[in-house]
């Protein structure tokens, strides 16, 4: 689905030229197929890999046995080691206003098992780009949402943001909450990424990035994170966007959270401070 003809010139170009990969991404262009067993969303797990020219981390998931280790210096070691290339944008690429990075974390630990999940340990680097080209030759190696399973998360966030409440970009700002039925996250998601990466939403920088959530239920979860949650004009504009892009019913509910409150209830979509209908 193309999400909307509000933007002009070089954005409307862009949008145009990352929708048509979107439409020719099919199973048979994704030679890796990286649907495995133990979880990982690359089909090489554990080794370093090169796609299109791409370094892409692939450092298993941390088994939380590194506490002696500040875990907040662990994500920012990850980004301090970023290869600065990867910033680079080619002649013939098309430049995104902003460098992105994803990242992937998976939740591992449980009460019965005596052992406690941080999230923190969790957060891997996949991959970081500046250009739409550059973001095609990693994405189309990943597992779509819907072919991942357990309890974990995509986080694309522009360069330098991490995916969390406690980062400065984030801790006034918050999230709109889309719930979602098993099985249409993975079209959902891709409409809302590549509104995020062609500017879409019209609202300088208060887009800080977007999650995709999956989980064990009946639903899975995307939100889309903004930098004021004070400034309600822009939330709502936001929200009216994110509908679109979605291409949700008018009738759909969307809530709203502060990353303040999460950061009190410890809770990412429990406790919405506000659900809008229309």
């Amino acid at each position: 689905m193309a999400a909307g003809n509000q933007q002009t010139g070089g954005s409307r170009g862009l949008h145009a030229e990352m929708h048509l990969h979107t439409e020719t991404r099919t199973r048979e262009e994704d030679p890796l197929n990286i649907a495995q067993s133990n979880g990982s969303v690359w089909h090489t797990g554990g080794h370093s890999a090169i796609i299109g020219g791409l370094s892409l981390s692939q450092k298993p998931m941390n088994s939380g046995n590194e506490g002696e280790i500040p875990r907040m210096e662990l994500i920012d070691e990850q980004i301090q080691s970023i290869d600065p290339d990867a910033l680079d944008v080619g002649p013939d690429e098309h430049e995104l206003q902003y460098a992105y990075t994803m990242w992937f974390s998976r939740r591992s630990g449980s009460k019965q098992a005596g052992t406690v999940f941080k999230f923190e340990d969790s957060l891997r680097i996949l991959a970081t780009f500046r250009s739409a080209e550059r973001f095609w030759k990693f994405y189309t190696h990943l597992k779509f949402p819907n072919e991942l399973s357990g309890h974990c998360d995509y986080h694309l966030f522009k360069h330098g943001i991490k995916p969390m409440w406690e980062d400065p970009a984030n801790r006034e700002g918050g999230k709109w909450i889309v719930r979602l039925r098993k099985g249409v996250a993975s079209r959902v998601w891709e409409n809302v990424i590549l509104a995020i990466l062609g500017e879409q939403f019209l609202v300088g920088d208060e887009i800080c990035g977007a999650v995709m959530s999956i989980r064990y239920n009946q639903e899975d979860i995307i939100s889309v994170w903004n930098r004021t949650a004070d400034d309600k004009g822009t939330r709502m504009k936001i929200m009216e966007t994110l509908r679109r892009v979605a291409n949700l019913p008018q009738n759909y509910s969307l809530e709203y959270k502060r990353h303040n409150r999460s950061l009190q209830d410890k809770s990412s979509f429990r406790n919405a401070d506000e659900t809008v209908f229309r």
